[in-house]
């Protein structure tokens, strides 16, 4: 019977062609050649059917991925980039190790006679005093991996001299009348004794200043402005508590602004008792100087008249704490507040600031133009908040807004444990504290380092 049938149906013809393909008499003639046919055909289907198998079951089952994808909304995809690209250059990146982070500087402290700082600490309060970090600051470097007893090796030479533990006999304030001829007799003992002031007229030399307008040496601004930073120290490096955002002739001086001195063992001590995310009762907290009559005997007002505004404003007010006179053990009162004050005293800085942070209460800063400490380590627009001084009396509607919208937020940042570490100086130095900032800060001033100025000419 002939296959081929001009009257066969379309639809049979279509069948018949592909019969046709298959029983070419060619294939059938070749016996062998017919096998390896039928065996890649089979190869060739078996793959299509893992194939489609395989895709089905991809696109119908949800893949478990190691960085999950979460649904943002327009206003929080930012960040949620920027989460994840962090995430991932953390994978990739080693974290830089503390010499690495520090350049591999070198410091040479000075030997100084003991009547520049020793001498001073046979008063226990010349170590824990708010303006101790001159004291500390000393101690932790003697112990650090960056302090060279080789002083051809240093980048910087760190001159150890107590200004600040000189206590009034009659008010227990620290008088610094002698600051100024105290450091210039260090001054002339570092010069005669070694060639490394006179190489570089002091310009890789570090002193503190930890008092209220630092390198001015002086309690009251307006004779500190007079008298400005000593001929002696404008080359020289200051770390002082002191600064500003504006031009002030306190800070004609290369600086470093720095915290005030707080006990890191009196923190440790007030958070065991009272842990930084317990319970909060009080609102609004303030205990210190605050003048009824803020005009002292020198005609000067003190804190411009804001402490006494504030007490005047709030002191009846329920929701404010507000106390004039200090208490020994009045950290436990900032570790169960909200809100701490810290206006402005006689300068912009107060300890308020530290205690607030390290205790875990939003500090309310009511300071124009304060330049705060080590703004690379601590975030301070998140965890402060800023009120300019001309609005200090709707103080109240302020708090009341931030309480109600962004307070939680605020204080997730505030409660991060480097945040607190960077504002404490502690011995031995650790890794990210507050001595460790300090050499941060030093060591993106190299370009002063003889060392390695030369090393660059040769």
């Amino acid at each position: 019977m002939n296959i081929i049938d001009s009257k066969t149906p379309y639809r049979s013809r279509g069948f018949y062609v592909r019969m046709r393909f298959f029983h070419n008499p060619r294939y059938s003639r070749n016996p062998e050649k017919s096998f390896w046919y039928r065996f890649f055909k089979w190869i060739l289907w078996f793959s299509l059917a893992f194939y489609f198998f395989s895709s089905f079951l991809i696109t119908h089952t949800t893949p478990t991925n190691f960085i999950s994808k979460a649904i943002v909304s327009p206003s929080k995809a930012s960040r949620a980039l920027i989460e994840e690209s962090s995430f991932k250059s953390s994978t990739l990146q080693e974290p830089k190790s503390p010499q690495g982070l520090l350049k591999g500087m070198k410091v040479y402290i000075y030997d100084m006679p003991s009547k520049y700082n020793s001498d001073w600490l046979s008063n226990e309060r010349c170590s824990n005093h708010l303006f101790a970090s001159e004291v500390a600051i000393h101690k932790a470097l003697m112990n650090s991996d960056v302090r060279t007893l080789e002083p051809r090796d240093a980048d910087f030479f760190f001159v150890p001299v107590y200004v600040s533990c000189n206590f009034s006999k009659v008010n227990g304030f620290p008088d610094i009348g002698h600051a100024r001829p105290l450091i210039s007799s260090a001054v002339q003992y570092i010069s005669t004794q070694l060639p490394f002031w006179n190489r570089s007229h002091g310009s890789d030399h570090v002193f503190v200043a930890s008092h209220d307008f630092g390198s001015c040496f002086h309690t009251m601004e307006d004779v500190a402005m007079a008298d400005g930073v000593p001929e002696l120290l404008r080359n020289s490096i200051i770390l002082q508590t002191f600064g500003v955002k504006y031009k002030h002739p306190c800070q004609d001086v290369e600086n470093v602004v720095i915290p005030p001195y707080v006990s890191p063992e009196d923190v440790r001590s007030t958070l065991e008792k009272s842990p930084l995310t317990g319970r909060r009762e009080i609102f609004a907290f303030f205990r210190g100087k605050m003048e009824v009559h803020p005009k002292n005997i020198s005609g000067r007002f003190y804190s411009k008249r804001l402490r006494t505004a504030i007490w005047q404003k709030y002191g009846n007010n329920r929701r404010f704490y507000l106390r004039r006179h200090r208490l020994a053990g009045y950290q436990s009162e900032i570790a169960n507040s909200i809100f701490c004050l810290a206006p402005l005293g006689w300068a912009p800085w107060s300890p308020r600031l530290v205690e607030s942070v390290v205790l875990g209460c939003v500090p309310v800063i009511i300071a124009d133009g304060i330049r705060l400490p080590f703004p690379s380590a601590v975030p301070w627009a998140e965890i402060s908040l800023t009120v300019a001084e001309k609005d200090v009396k709707k103080l109240g509607k302020i708090l009341e807004h931030v309480a109600a919208t962004n307070l939680t937020t605020i204080q997730k940042n505030l409660w991060d444990p480097n945040v607190r570490t960077a504002l404490l100086f502690n011995n031995p130095m650790e890794e990210g504290d507050a001595t460790f900032q300090v050499l941060v800060a030093l060591s993106e001033k190299l370009d002063r380092s003889h060392k390695r100025s030369k090393v660059l000419s040769q």
